[in-house]
């Protein structure tokens, strides 16, 4: 089934994040896709996540899906102006790319090439908007298409933030719905409570919200992350697991796998997994059963699992 299809008849979607090769070796990149497949919907294929030079989505992406393997092709305003984006959205379209995920992209001083120059030619709004304005048969210009293309279109919402801030991320969500964004992936989450506050106020009967998953690496990781990360918590009791594991990349992907689980219980309409690199653990993450003080916490109907489960 599509993940087009999936998403409209209510099923809960997995999509995998697989990093491109920085270079021409394919094996590993392929390799780690097969092995999942038929337990991932579709895997994200980045464009130069934090602004590190690999190989295009692009061309990632009709690696993979020229092996069977769909995918959701990101797009971002960092790296191409108007004619680009508008190109590459058209190539991808006549070679069977589906999915896409707009994104602004980190500004090049993240990255590994810190002498690039940002293009930004046009901002995320206009990018979303672009690409609904191609399904009807226009490029930018106005000018007609001979194909129009199709696409299953997300992009990002930061569903962590509190407040005033909160508010303000709502409106640019409903911004974003309007231009053409079905599905949205939030900021890594390690406890679905976190997300209370921003279900209370997303507006669920018109897209489907994914949050990340990210697969702890380390002790450290996860400090770091808890302690430097901005409204992404880790939480104590967590580093605390990872701390006193005898084998802590296992308990890493134990935490990974009891997340899914916590997030299909608590009524979200899929995942994003994230694995920085670790894509040979994403058999280990799909396949490893909830841990049993998972389970009794989500049976409890006074926490925040139990209260979000089985709705939206």
């Amino acid at each position: 089934m599509q993940l087009r299809d999936k998403s409209e008849a209510g099923q809960f979607i997995v999509l995998a994040e697989m990093e491109p090769p920085k270079g021409v070796d394919i094996n590993k990149f392929t390799a780690n896709a097969i092995r999942v497949k038929e337990q991932v919907d579709a895997f994200v294929v980045p464009e130069m996540n934090s602004a590190v030079m690999r190989m295009s989505s692009l061309g990632a992406s009709l690696i993979l899906q020229h092996k069977g393997l769909p995918t959701v092709m990101q797009v971002n305003c960092r790296d191409r102006n108007r004619l680009a984006l508008q190109a590459d959205l058209l190539a991808a379209g006549a070679s069977g790319v589906e999915n896409i995920m707009a994104v602004t992209g980190e500004d090049p001083s993240f990255g590994d090439h810190h002498e690039a120059s940002a293009v930004y030619d046009i901002d995320l709004i206009r990018l979303l908007s672009t690409i609904q304005g191609m399904a009807k048969g226009k490029d930018m210009a106005g000018v007609d298409l001979i194909g129009a293309p199709s696409f299953f279109c997300g992009s990002t919402v930061n569903a962590n933030v509190r407040g005033k801030a909160l508010q303000l991320e709502i409106e640019e969500m409903e911004r974003k719905i309007e231009a053409g964004a079905r599905f949205f992936v939030t900021p890594p989450v390690f406890d679905m409570a976190d997300l209370d506050e921003f279900l209370q106020k997303a507006p669920r009967d018109k897209i489907k919200i994914l949050p990340t998953v990210l697969l702890l690496k380390s002790v450290g990781m996860a400090r770091y992350i808890d302690r430097h990360s901005d409204h992404v918590s880790v939480g104590q009791g967590l580093i605390k697991r990872i701390m006193t594991a005898s084998d802590k990349a296992r308990e890493c992907a134990q935490i990974a796998a009891d997340t899914i689980a916590a997030a299909k219980q608590a009524g979200m309409d899929g995942v994003a997994i994230a694995t920085l690199g670790w894509e040979h653990m994403l058999p280990q993450v799909l396949n490893l059963k909830p841990t049993e003080s998972l389970d009794t916490r989500q049976d409890d109907p006074n926490t925040s699992w139990g209260k979000h489960a089985g709705g939206k």
